[in-house]
């Protein structure tokens, strides 16, 4: 009998998945969820987990991660403009906030909702570190990961329930299992990390964005090189507990910079300026 269900349940599955493409990387993607069950519930549970946060309030610091994020996306919106994707981005609603906290994090729910932690400011130590943070998350978005994952979740630990039906049986728990979907952390719920495939390609993706943006994309593999050296060979921090290697994490954006430097434009460089701590 619970074979049976198990096959019915795949079917079903099946039937009801999405194939959709990844912009810029072509690969195919499978979803269960509408983007726009997957937006409701991310504006949401980002409002939520902001209200619970202690938010920072330094300007400086501040101004720059949203200065930083807003000349991102509108680079990448043109792009998927100009490439006839604008669809991608359907429904998103860009924000991005800097939360008050030592850990060495950033995370990006489904619609654009982004936010980094104080801690990683140390390893950005400029704009152009905090655009190599801020395209991989925008990177995450674009390419839907969020909803990718809850898909495989949903149907690994639901039984290939649909978002709404899990949401009216195992409300609380299908929340707790969104939040961890995208990516939020131990501090809202336990974390469901990203697959490295979602990893690498939210690294090469947003390796692009901040050329398109403007930025320097050389300074990618330098932000690596201090995280790597930071960490001093240590339990990787919670953000990278499923990422790449550093080393690997570098020659993959070494490999990808040819192609980044046919999307960067330094006319359109950012301001380049310095955290002070």
């Amino acid at each position: 009998m619970i074979r049976l269900r198990s096959i019915i349940a795949i079917s079903l599955l099946l039937l009801l998945t999405q194939c959709n493409k990844v912009p810029i990387t072509g690969r195919n993607q499978f979803n269960l969820l509408s983007n726009s069950e997957m937006l409701t519930m991310s504006f949401s549970q980002y409002n939520q987990v902001i209200s619970e946060s202690q938010l920072s309030n330094d300007r400086a610091k501040v101004n720059m991660v949203k200065n930083c994020g807003t000349r991102i996306s509108q680079a990448v919106e043109q792009y998927l403009s100009d490439e006839g994707l604008s669809d991608a981005v359907e429904g998103f609603e860009w924000e991005f906030n800097l939360i008050q906290s030592e850990q060495l994090n950033a995370w990006c729910m489904p619609g654009g909702k982004v936010a980094f932690y104080t801690g990683i400011l140390d390893v950005c130590q400029d704009e152009a570190g905090v655009a190599v943070v801020m395209g991989h998350e925008v990177a995450h978005a674009i390419a839907r990961h969020g909803n990718e994952r809850m898909s495989q979740s949903l149907a690994a630990q639901m039984g290939g329930l649909a978002l709404s039906a899990a949401l009216q049986t195992e409300p609380e728990q299908t929340q707790q299992l969104a939040l961890a979907a995208y990516g939020v952390g131990s501090q809202v719920g336990a974390l469901l990390p990203f697959s490295r495939l979602h990893e690498s390609e939210a690294d090469e993706m947003g390796l692009y964005f901040m050329a398109m943006a403007g930025y320097n994309p050389e300074e990618a593999p330098e932000f690596w090189q201090r995280m790597s050296a930071m960490s001093g060979g240590a339990q990787p921090p919670e953000f990278l507990s499923t990422h790449p290697s550093h080393d690997t994490r570098v020659d993959n954006l070494n490999e990808w910079m040819p192609k980044a430097k046919t999307y960067y434009n330094p006319d359109h460089r950012g301001q380049g300026g310095s955290i002070k701590f």
